[in-house]
């Protein structure tokens, strides 16, 4: 596990440098902090930091092939890389390394671009050919590891996070709006957005290729079309889905460093456990984290797993410094972010790095196997659908906008008058997808969103295009386009990178979802039940029916108690400050009454304060941390970056 950079110039007489390849890793160190490698060649510089998993002493990186053509920087874990290298060598290619990297660079010899077609498992890799001139660089098909690339003033510069194009190029960090309209919508950025005008998230499962100052991004691999395989029995279709998630597990198991696993309570989490106590010989080591405020503590469920398995069991309740731990996250996430859930994310990993240095986890369940109770209110909603469509534009168009925002039944009234596509997309949305919503928006920042595509165009191109004819199918699809990657995914690997923790996720392993996606719906949603077949196969490996069949809890905090009482006087204030209120994003007034009728316990605002609050936090933390750390440096430009900032 790594974090990459690197950078490519335009002009080949145009040499590239050893002090901004090591000003780009810097950045990441924390991604990697046993090793740093640097290869730089006339206009190519390419650098990692180095997280040691397997072949400790000889692994490092770049890795180069026989005649030190081609070079590879690379950040994930390739779990068939011994049967490659087997293949490879066969071939006649020799190896130097016992590392998973080095069959990148023979791959790439036989099979070019196309190679990241052979690769299993999670990985963002760059490869530079030097008699072609061309640079590669590929994201794993799922989105488990990120990787940005920005495409300006002659460079094509790239890394595993932002901060390492900035340090490079500190003028890119000029705001997008656009991108902050994805995040006012649905509390996130989803790819191939950022926070930033000129930078891009690599889509998962594409490539991208540079030779003679020509960009092409291209898409390898797509999920498989739903629905169509449907087991004869329910014994054949448990037995398979077992069998899958057993080898998916086992190949996960391969590591030269401590491992364990993130036990949250749940079924996905439960039934990896479960699998990764049958494959190994010792205890496996297990570790959750709770609040003391009992409706947000599942440690009792992980405990009782944790029992039933034999596992070496390390739980945490947690009650942090909450303002010193948001100000470094928020500064660690690069743009903003709203799940929540990223802070028990973060302190989860904190106490498995105490042990381990590998964790598995059970991310993925929810969206291959229909988990979401979403899915569910939004199937229910269908006997809403008799309602004329004259109707419901008449409802959205002339009667939703003259209601109070706090009117009872507003917005599931809203919500009900919709299509089904579009019904679902504004049940994740934090804005009414046709009618941006006044809640806290300044009226400048909307009539400007007037003039814009609406994020959710996005989304209602990803369920239209789904290779599904079931609504189910398609609310799935959409999640996994998004949610999943830019939400979930994201969230895992920065929280868990923080800490210097590779994360492994059996149940999104490729040829298990290919094979979970083609599966009927009745074997995931099945008399309102979500995750149907997977909560069967937990069973019958011995997860406790109590941790299976109860209500969902998610990796939640407890945030309406908290603002009422520890954030009050300290991180809410920071909504009231002007400098929060006149960056011109936000209504002032609205500002105040959202907290106000907060604190007085009127109304329950806590998702939307916690997204203010989540977006000024990393407006001070993360972009005017930089901004001033370039005044420093380089007083005659800062001045811009600012203002750009700021509006």
């Amino acid at each position: 596990m790594c974090g990459i950079a690197g950078l490519i110039n335009t002009d080949r007489s145009a040499n590239a440098d050893v002090a901004t390849v090591r000003a780009m890793c810097r950045t990441i160190e924390h991604r990697g902090p046993d090793d740093e490698g640097i290869y730089v060649e006339g206009n190519v510089g390419l650098g990692m930091r180095r997280l040691s998993i397997i072949d400790l002493a000889g692994g490092r990186q770049p890795v180069h092939n026989e005649d030190e053509t081609i070079w590879t920087v690379f950040n994930g874990e390739i779990y068939n890389f011994v049967e490659l290298r087997a293949e490879l060598e066969r071939a006649g290619h020799r190896f130097y390394t016992r590392t998973d990297t080095e069959v990148i660079v023979h791959l790439y010899e036989d099979f070019g671009a196309n190679c990241v077609q052979k690769l299993r498992g999670m990985f963002a890799l760059a490869i530079y050919d030097q008699k072609r001139r061309r640079l590669l660089l590929a994201r794993d098909r799922l989105g488990k590891k990120p990787l940005h690339y920005a495409f300006a003033c002659g460079r094509l510069l790239f890394g595993s996070e932002i901060k390492a194009i900035l340090a490079a190029a500190p003028e890119l960090a000029e705001i997008d709006r656009d991108g902050l309209l994805h995040y006012f919508y649905f509390n996130y950025i989803a790819d191939p957005h950022t926070a930033f005008r000129q930078i891009r998230k690599l889509p998962p499962g594409h490539f991208l290729e540079f030779a003679d100052g020509e960009l092409h991004v291209r898409k390898y691999w797509e999920l498989p079309r739903f629905g169509t395989v449907d087991p004869r029995t329910e014994e054949e279709c448990f037995e398979e889905l077992e069998h899958r998630l057993d080898e998916a597990v086992r190949i996960r198991l391969i590591s030269d460093v401590p491992l364990g696993a993130l036990l949250s309570g749940g079924v996905d989490s439960s039934a990896v456990v479960a699998l990764m106590a049958k494959a190994s010989s010792q205890p496996v080591k297990t570790f959750s984290i709770g609040f003391q405020n009992a409706d947000f503590n599942e440690t009792d469920f992980a405990r009782q797993v944790a029992e039933r398995f034999g596992t070496e069991h390390h739980e945490l309740i947690i009650n942090p410094d909450f303002e010193r731990t948001l100000e470094h996250l928020t500064h660690m996430l690069e743009e903003p972010f709203a799940d929540s859930s990223f802070l028990p994310t973060y302190f989860v990993s904190c106490l498995a790095r105490q042990h381990v240095t590998v964790a598995l986890t059970g991310d993925g369940g929810d969206e291959l196997f229909a988990g979401y109770d979403r899915y569910l209110v939004n199937l229910r909603r269908r006997i809403f659908e008799s309602i004329p469509s004259w109707a419901g534009r008449f409802y959205r168009e002339s009667v939703y906008p003259r209601l109070p925002n706090g009117f009872r039944g507003r917005k599931f009234a809203y919500n009900i008058s919709l299509p089904l596509r579009d019904r679902y997309i504004d049940g994740i949305s934090f804005q009414c997808i046709e009618i941006p919503d006044r809640t806290f928006l300044s009226s400048e920042f909307l009539a400007w969103a007037k003039t814009r595509v609406s994020p959710a165009e996005l989304f209602r191109n990803y369920f239209d295009q789904a290779p599904a004819a079931d609504p189910l199918s398609r609310m799935q699809y959409l999640d996994a386009k998004t949610y999943l990657t830019a939400d979930v995914l994201c969230k895992v690997d920065r929280m868990s990178m923080a800490t210097s923790l590779e994360v492994r996720c059996p149940i999104l392993d490729h040829p298990f979802v290919e094979w979970a996606t083609s599966l009927a719906p009745r074997w995931k949603f099945h008399l309102g039940q979500g995750k149907y077949a997977l909560k069967k196969v937990a069973e019958r490996l011995g997860v406790p029916p109590q941790v299976l069949y109860r209500r969902k809890q998610g990796f939640a905090l407890p945030l309406v108690h908290w603002m009422r009482h520890q954030f009050k006087d300290g991180l809410l204030a920071v909504l009231l400050e002007p400098r929060t209120l006149q960056r011109g994003y936000f209504d002032e007034a609205a500002v105040r009454r959202l907290v106000n009728e907060h604190l007085q316990g009127r109304f329950d605002h806590s998702g939307r304060i916690w997204q203010l609050l989540m977006f000024e936090l990393w407006h001070r933390n993360f972009l005017e941390v930089r901004a001033a750390e370039q005044l420093t440096l380089s007083p005659s430009g800062i001045d811009e970056r600012v203002t750009a900032a700021r509006y």
